[in-house]
Parts: structure tokens; C-alpha cells; sequence
């Protein structure tokens, strides 16, 4: 895997200009207004704050295990990233650059990383493969927890036309047959299972930075 010193930010730019270069017009056009529509509509109300307890749910691990966040979070804090899949461009370039920037930071603190997402778990073993992932993946039939986070969204109807003539399917995809997503998200939990830090990013191109998730570490752990 080869290292990079670009931003999230920068390396969401190059994806986006390069799908605008190479899809069709109509697909380009549908994503675009999809990310404006989500740009529009902001933060959902509702969502969960810092300070109330850290929602769980039946998950899986990459090969069908069941297990729970409590359980692959264990006694001590987490940072937990919820992601929509694995043929999602945007998601597998910030968890590689979360391998690669945060891991070795969070390791030094004692605080794990976690991915979730709504995909069936051959998914997760996909991207965990795929991006020489060595922390935990998880997926979360029904988003159980985005849902509680309240965090949860779904393509338009233009958006999942487009996903269709890629060739995704993405009820397929999803353990639970459905087209929900979760808003990629950071939640920092304590060992104590509290949420300490929450960042939502309703547009799925941008994404929390390392330093960011560094910066809410370091305030609530030191």
C-alpha cells in the first residue's frame, strides 16, 4: 500500500475530478446534485450528543462472527467510524489514510479504531484486504447503531439509478436487503461506553482528517 501525504480532502478532490472526467455526464451530474442536496440539508436533527451513552447492536465480524461494539471495543476508548461500504471510492481512501496516519497515534494511547458499515461482511473482508487494514471491521445488518446515532440516509432515486449503471446493486450489498446508509461519521467513545466527541459529514465526499480525530483524542484522554 503506498503511503500518502495527501489530506482526505485532496485525495476526495482527485477522486471526484477524475470520475467528472471519465463518467458518463448524466452519472457525474447525478452525484453532484446528490452531494449539493446534502450540502443543502446539513446535519439531521436528533442526532446523538457527547456525553449520552454509545449505542450497540447484533454486528459481524468479517467472516459471519457475531459480536457486539461493546465486545471489539472492550474495556477501553474507541474511535468508531461508520463508512458505507467497500465500493465506496471515498470511504476506502479515508480508512487507508486512517491506517496510515492514525493508527500508529491511536495505539500510543491505548484507544482503538473500529470501522462499521451496513454491508454484508464479505464486504468488510474486502476492504479490510483491500487497504491492508490491521484494525477492526465490523458490519451492521439494519445500521442498528447508525440508526440510534441517528445518523442514518439513503441515495435519491436519480443517485441510485446512477449506482445501477456502474453496476452497483446496492440492496445487495447491504446485509439487510435495504438501500440505508449511515452519514460518514466519527464518534470517540470512552471506556466507560460515553460519547465524547461526535463528527457527522452529511456529503460523503468530505471527511473527518487524522489531526482532527487526534485533536479530539488528545482533549478528552490527554
Amino acid at each position: 500500500m503506498t503511503a500518502t501525504d495527501q489530506t482526505i480532502a485532496e485525495q476526495s478532490a482527485a477522486v471526484s475530478a477524475g470520475m467528472a472526467a471519465q463518467a458518463p455526464a448524466e452519472i457525474v451530474d447525478a452525484f453532484a446534485a446528490e452531494r449539493a442536496g446534502l450540502d443543502a440539508a446539513g446535519l439531521p436533527a436528533g442526532i446523538a450528543a457527547a456525553g449520552t451513552p454509545m449505542p450497540d447492536g447484533h454486528l459481524l465480524g468479517v467472516h459471519g462472527e457475531a459480536t457486539t461494539l461493546a465486545a471489539a471495543r472492550g474495556s477501553g476508548p474507541a474511535v468508531v467510524v461508520f463508512y458505507r461500504g467497500a465500493w465506496c471510492p471515498y470511504c476506502n481512501l479515508a480508512l487507508r489514510t486512517y491506517q496510515q496516519k492514525l493508527v500508529p497515534a491511536l495505539a500510543a494511547k491505548g484507544v482503538a479504531l473500529i470501522a462499521i458499515s451496513p454491508q454484508k461482511p464479505d464486504g468488510s473482508l474486502t476492504m479490510q484486504e483491500t487497504n491492508e487494514l490491521t484494525f477492526t471491521v465490523l458490519s451492521d445488518p439494519g445500521n442498528q447503531i447508525a440508526g440510534q446515532l441517528g445518523i442514518l440516509t439513503a441515495p435519491t432515486e436519480r443517485a441510485r439509478s446512477a449506482q445501477s449503471a456502474l453496476g452497483l446493486d446496492l440492496a445487495a450489498t447491504n446485509a439487510d436487503g435495504t438501500h440505508a446508509l449511515p452519514m460518514p461519521t466519527v464518534v470517540l467513545v470512552d471506556g466507560g461506553g460515553a460519547i465524547r466527541w461526535i463528527d457527522v459529514r452529511p456529503n460523503y465526499a468530505t471527511r473527518t482528517e487524522p489531526q482532527q480525530i487526534e485533536d479530539a483524542v488528545t482533549a478528552a484522554f490527554g
